[in-house]
């Protein structure tokens, strides 16, 4: 795991993050999530500078159509959020939980 998603994880590590179990490099066929939650359906996709290369970001938009296919809804958050702004960054996946919530 990058520095980035290590710090991540031990927010979500435990069910420490809403009581919800997530789980770290989640397989996924082919596909490997960085972090996944069954109850939700959730996958986590922690993105470095490099997803701002276009030919890497068509290639993130093609696995997340992939992910998607499988009935896994995908929220990406970028790596410098993640280190500058943990707190930020829970809490946008906190509202993002809420509107999965309201929207089955």
């Amino acid at each position: 795991m990058t520095s980035s998603e290590e710090l991540l994880w031990e927010r979500l590590k435990g069910r420490q993050f809403r009581d919800l179990k997530f789980r770290r490099q989640h397989p996924l066929g082919s596909l490997v999530l960085d972090f996944y939650c069954h109850e939700l359906k959730l996958g986590i996709e922690v993105d470095g500078g490099v997803h701002g290369i276009p030919v890497v970001a068509a290639r993130d938009m093609a696995r997340q159509e992939a992910i998607e296919n499988a009935g896994i809804v995908v929220f990406r958050v970028s790596a410098a959020d993640v280190e500058a702004r943990i707190d930020e960054v829970l809490g946008s996946i906190s509202a993002f939980f809420d509107s999965l919530s309201l929207n089955p």
